[in-house]
């Protein structure tokens, strides 16, 4: 049997996640040298190519998908024992987006830490849903057209993901409300959905554009926050800015809501109290305040 080196493996899971060896690297605070060299030596010790090298990141190739489930799984294996030794001192993983751990997690950490002083949560942000079955004291947020169905996880929907258009309130503009024509004749701020660029094909819109790429929706809104122009973003990631007067929506899309937000546990590991109670706080976040909105 091969003797495997666990940071190799663990550089790999990581580069594996982000398909991206410079964000890896910040992940595991190391050098993207180090990173590289030592996927490399894993490649060397299993005798195959994990990942190819492109212009703008890395590809696993049908080998390196294996590895990743193969590493995944023990990694999971390995978190549910060590959970299960002196009951993981209460900890609880939420795995989430970017965005969402900036703009909806963060305003809320000061409340989560009063409402659960015995629980340590612990975010992985992610750049896509997470492929491989939650172990124990997990919890996963992620966007989707339908419920989860693997059978080995709980889903529940959270709320309806509907996009509104965003600027400073200092940000010159025409007399709110807006038309679309309007909004998509000023600067705009767009992120790696490229949702501007999807409504301007939509309607034809001929006019020039001036657009600002951002690979994640908190860049483009913090950019909006600074008067650069207007992002467009999901209700649920803008509300905490609003709510302070940091941006005002000058457009909601009309269009019904194709995604929702889904909250995800393990059904698999059924005593777990501190997961529980942490999905039900989330939920109580979201339909506490669809509750206002519909009254």
């Amino acid at each position: 049997m091969k003797q495997m080196n666990l940071n190799s493996l663990r550089a790999f899971a990581c580069v594996a996640r982000h398909c991206n060896l410079q964000r890896a690297s910040e992940e595991l605070n190391l050098t993207r040298g180090a990173v590289s060299q030592r996927i490399k030596q894993l490649e060397i010790d299993l005798g195959v190519i994990l990942l190819e090298r492109q212009s703008r990141g890395v590809k696993l190739t049908p080998e390196g998908v294996r590895c990743q489930k193969a590493v995944d799984k023990a990694m999971a294996t390995l978190e549910t024992m060590f959970a299960e030794l002196g009951q993981e001192r209460r900890q609880v993983t939420l795995h989430l987006g970017s965005s969402t751990a900036a703009k909806w997690l963060m305003p809320r950490m000061e409340t989560f830490a009063t409402r659960f002083p015995r629980i340590s949560l612990r975010t992985e942000v992610h750049t896509q849903q997470l492929s491989r079955d939650l172990a124990r004291n997990e919890i996963a947020i992620w966007p989707g057209k339908a419920s989860d169905p693997r059978p080995f996880q709980n889903a529940r929907r959270l709320t309806d993901i509907r996009l509104v258009a965003v600027c400073s309130p200092d940000f010159p503009r025409p007399n709110w409300p807006m038309e679309l024509e309007t909004v998509l004749s000023l600067p705009l701020l767009q992120d790696a959905h490229r949702t501007w660029e999807a409504l301007i094909a939509a309607t034809g819109h001929r006019a020039r554009h001036k657009l600002l790429n951002f690979d994640r929706s908190a860049l483009a809104l913090n950019a909006a926050i600074e008067g650069h122009g207007i992002a467009i973003a999901p209700t649920y990631i803008v509300e905490n800015d609003v709510l302070r007067n940091r941006l005002v929506e000058v457009w909601v899309s009309p269009e019904l809501p194709s995604e929702q937000l889904f909250i995800s546990w393990s059904r698999e590991h059924v005593r777990q109290p501190e997961v529980h109670r942490v999905v039900e706080w989330i939920a109580s976040e979201f339909h506490g305040k669809q509750a206002l909105e519909n009254r």
